[in-house]
């Protein structure tokens, strides 16, 4: 083949060279060249990554997760328990239904939780011996005014919710409820520490209150309230100094094993309590004989009543018809009284007058 271009094809490429075709194809080519490289490099790019995968996660400095993961949830369980027994009590209090749960828990700075409050409310300073620092117990007047109704007599039909501060009678009435929350708070607590909650001050505005930087690190818990057909949220906010010295024992085994054996002590503390308190009928039997019925009548003050008993052998001691113990008359302080010698075992055929026969 002929590479020599006749007259017409050098015409043709001078008017395309004049009018600037070859050059812009150049470049096009130039573009599809670059195109394909950088194609190649992200090619190559993407392999080595996935052949070298970096774990990245993002870190956000002004939100600190002072807090771990297992220790959240052992936080949540912990007021899990404390939201079942504060519904119960005040399902009773109120002669109502009423369910508590655990609607969330995060990690904040005391500022976010503070701008975060509707401004009137019932905000609660808390605070424990035990413990250095102050917790906040916010209760949301979307469903604090509803109680209060119930508590004065209302039927929560057509209830208004003003936007006021509560009054001293309103209070007075809250503390009530606040109290019965300390008490349940401060059982749910013991399982970790021994630990008493109080009502320290209350305020209405939250942004006054100032009991941490605005900074720091608070670990907030939303309860979820409902009555009827009206629900609220109240949020229990706990600063990270308060709960750092526990902090070991809010890890993850340590926690469950810890939490079975506080409250397996709790049980039978309980018990023992209810035990003791429980009240019991002690009989003792001196003597048993038979007579007429002749005889009984004819008897007179001064008579006397001979048994087979000695006197000098013990008599029986019973405690709600089962016989417990046997034991020896006398008289302790100017009075009569049993001095109990041995335990004596259960049998059905135990005769008070044959002591002797009985297993001992």
């Amino acid at each position: 083949m002929s590479d020599v271009l006749d007259q017409s094809e050098i015409d043709a490429l001078l008017t395309a060279v004049d009018g600037g075709q070859v050059q812009q194809s150049r470049e096009q080519a130039a573009d599809t060249d670059t195109d394909t490289d950088t194609d190649t490099a992200t090619a190559t790019a993407a392999g080595s990554a996935q052949t070298q995968r970096v774990d990245v996660r993002i870190y956000d400095f002004k939100r600190p997760e002072r807090v771990s993961k297992d220790q959240m949830r052992a936080l949540e369980g912990l007021h899990e328990g404390f939201a079942r027994n504060f519904g119960a009590a005040l399902s009773g209090y109120l002669r109502t239904i009423i369910e508590v749960s655990v609607g969330n828990i995060e990690q904040l700075t005391y500022s976010e939780f503070i701008h975060s409050l509707p401004n009137p409310t019932c905000f609660n300073l808390l605070k424990a011996e035990q413990l250095d620092g102050q917790l906040c117990l916010e209760i949301s007047p979307l469903i604090l005014y509803p109680i209060i109704d119930r508590l004065l007599g209302g039927c929560n039909a057509d209830l208004f919710i003003p936007q006021r501060p509560l009054t001293q009678i309103e209070q007075r009435l809250v503390s009530r409820i606040t109290d019965r929350a300390m008490q349940h708070l401060s059982e749910a607590w013991s399982n970790l520490t021994p630990v008493t909650f109080s009502i320290h001050d209350f305020e209405s505005n939250p942004q006054l209150v100032q009991i941490v930087p605005p900074n720091e690190t608070v670990v907030v818990i939303s309860f979820e309230l409902k009555m009827g057909n009206r629900a609220g949220m109240m949020n229990l906010c706990i600063p990270y100094n308060v709960i750092e010295p526990v902090m070991g024992i809010l890890a993850a085994q340590s926690w469950f094993s810890y939490r079975r054996k506080g409250t397996q002590d709790d049980h039978v503390r309980k018990l023992t309590r209810n035990v003791n308190n429980a009240p019991v009928e002690i009989r003792v039997f001196l003597a048993q004989t038979t007579i007429r019925v002749s005889e009984l009548m004819s008897l007179r003050v001064g008579d006397l009543i001979t048994t087979e008993k000695e006197t000098g052998q013990e008599v029986l001691i019973q405690v709600e018809g089962k016989h417990k113990f046997l034991g020896r008359i006398g008289q302790y302080r100017g009075s009569r009284a049993i001095q109990i010698t041995r335990r004596c075992q259960q049998v059905t055929d135990f005769s008070p007058n044959e002591v002797k026969g009985a297993a001992i």
